[in-house]
């Protein structure tokens, strides 16, 4: 079975709307994800991506999500914004500084930023965690997936939702969505690292 099954799968078998805690990177990875899951889930969006430098992009993403999120006026959704620590972010990934973007540095990326969102999660017991990274065509949603599967079992008591939201027309329903919106978009992945591959 494949991501986007599992993901299938999942939402068909949950009952009632639980509690989501959804990692987003940027406002347009947001777009389309946000309106499918919240006919499922009670949703709390999570922002937290000390990868992005400098930090006037982590703003500029920031503010992205929150034009958003005010675009859906749904006073349902709330937003968590991590703290921002970039500089021992990218002290973590420098072991793996000369990694091409899309190699092994961006999968420890995936990892800590998906961990810092189990690890509040679970604090804050909601019942699922995901992320939207699976949108994006330059992200390996099967990494994710695995990276999600390895964490659901670290933090007990918190199922990890499969996605692959660029399967089932989501990649084209999302552009399709952010063509109405004038939603900032950026030109890299995030990381100082990533910059060099503009």
């Amino acid at each position: 079975m494949n991501n986007y099954q599992k993901q299938i799968a999942q939402i068909n078998a949950i009952k009632g709307k639980p509690e989501l805690l959804i990692h987003i990177c940027c406002g347009v990875c947001s777009v389309y994800p946000l309106v499918y899951l919240r006919q499922y889930f009670k949703i709390t969006v999570y922002f937290s991506n000390s990868n992005i430098y400098p930090y006037e992009e982590f703003e500029r993403r920031l503010n992205a999500l929150r034009t958003y999120l005010s675009y859906l006026n749904d006073d349902s959704i709330k937003l968590i914004v991590d703290r921002y620590d970039n500089e021992s972010y990218t002290e973590k990934l420098s072991v793996l500084k000369d990694e091409p973007e899309g190699g092994r540095r961006c999968r420890l990326c995936y990892r800590m930023r998906m961990e810092e969102s189990f690890r509040y999660a679970k604090k804050h017991a909601y019942e699922y965690c995901t992320t939207v990274m699976s949108i994006s065509n330059r992200k390996n949603a099967d990494w994710l997936n695995e990276i999600g599967e390895e964490l659901e079992r670290e933090y007990p008591g918190v199922t990890y939702l499969h996605a692959d939201f660029k399967k089932g027309d989501g990649i084209t329903m999302n552009d399709r969505m952010n063509a109405g919106l004038d939603l900032y978009h950026q030109n890299y992945c995030g990381c100082i690292y990533s910059i060099r591959d503009i």
